[in-house]
């Protein structure tokens, strides 16, 4: 039967949409089957033979020869076969065509409903891939509309046919930033999942991997690796602690990361709508890491416990709440940033000692 519409509608959708017409015709070809089988009982093979250079497509029921007919939709007598063809033997198969009209009648009924769910299956499949490369990176995202009860944000994320929307639900967003729609805004790709209702792209704004992408975007030698970032601990919003390390003796990673005048970290920090990131040098001694990472405070001793990832780091009476930090924030970054539990303690609780 010819079908110059469905192989002109198929052309069209490759060369506006991107979607290869072996997919479009496969899922046609799967819902004509399975319509044949629904409409005709005890059918059990159908096949469907494409001519792209003729634009045509035919149908074929595939019947088992056999000497007694049990099941009419599969089966069909050796004698009937003979008359088909002489060549027909016993325990063979033949295809028998289906009409026209009676294909036509099918192809009619389902075309369109296929293509259609055809065209939404493949483009999901080509957001999910767009996406999914993109991984544990930023992307800079139009804020399209905003919850007012539950405070989530909807981006537009993409350009074109691979373009999607995703939720910037509340507690990605950083505390005391506000979205307006129509701004532009980077966000860290987390993760993409397939759903029934296509792919589920989810966004931060407050994951440590943003902070890591913004420098990598800023800082060359991040980018090439001659720095390098070792390890990273964030409170969203409020102070960032990064340990930077080269292997280049001639480089200076926490200046690298800086700047000239601070240019590159003041940038971030303006990203990030003013928080704090302090930057230390990263060391393969825990003890000389975890005093820095401490800064700004300064640290007179570092003891590491004999069990367990555990230290008492002795600091100078007037530094022992900066050391800790308002409300413990110091302390906790520089814990989660080095992977010791920290106790600290003042010069005097050492020399009482």
């Amino acid at each position: 039967m010819k079908c110059d519409e469905i192989f002109a509608a198929l052309a069209m959708l490759e060369k506006e949409r991107g979607i290869p017409q072996n997919f479009m015709m496969g899922k046609i070809i799967q819902a004509l089957t399975t319509a044949y089988k629904r409409d005709h009982e005890g059918v059990e093979n159908v096949i469907v033979d494409v001519d792209e250079d003729k634009r045509d497509l035919k149908m074929f029921v595939q019947k088992e020869i056999v000497e007694e007919v049990e099941n009419p939709g599969s089966q069909i007598s050796l004698e009937e076969a003979r008359a088909m063809s002489a060549k027909n033997e016993l325990g063979g198969v033949v295809n028998i065509p289906v009409n026209n009209v009676e294909f036509g009648r099918i192809a009619a009924g389902n075309g369109k409903q296929v293509i259609i769910q055809g065209l939404r299956e493949a483009e999901h499949g080509m957001i999910y891939d767009e996406f999914n490369s993109k991984q544990h990176e930023i992307l800079t995202g139009t804020v399209v509309r905003i919850d007012p009860r539950s405070g989530n944000v909807v981006l537009r994320l993409g350009n074109g046919a691979e373009a999607t929307e995703a939720v910037l639900t509340l507690n990605e967003q950083v505390d005391g930033e506000e979205l307006v729609e129509g701004q532009m805004v980077k966000v860290y790709l987390v993760e993409v999942r397939r759903s029934t209702r296509g792919p589920q792209v989810l966004i931060s704004r407050t994951h440590p991997g943003l902070v890591k992408r913004l420098f990598e975007l800023e800082v060359p030698e991040i980018y090439d690796g001659t720095v390098e970032i070792r390890s990273i601990a964030r409170e969203a919003g409020n102070r960032t602690k990064m340990a930077v390390w080269s292997a280049d003796e001639n480089i200076d990673p926490i200046g690298a990361c800086v700047g000239q005048r601070g240019a590159r970290v003041n940038a971030i920090v303006d990203e990030l709508c003013g928080e704090k990131i302090d930057i230390i040098k990263y060391s393969e001694d825990p003890a000389a890491f975890i005093a820095a990472a401490l800064a700004p405070a300064d640290v007179i001793s570092v003891t590491l416990s004999d069990e367990g990832k555990s230290c008492r780091v002795i600091v100078p009476d007037d530094q022992l709440s900066l050391a800790i930090g308002k409300e413990g924030q110091n302390a906790r970054l520089a814990a989660r940033l080095t992977g010791y539990k920290i106790d600290i303690k003042p010069a005097s609780y050492s020399e009482e000692a």
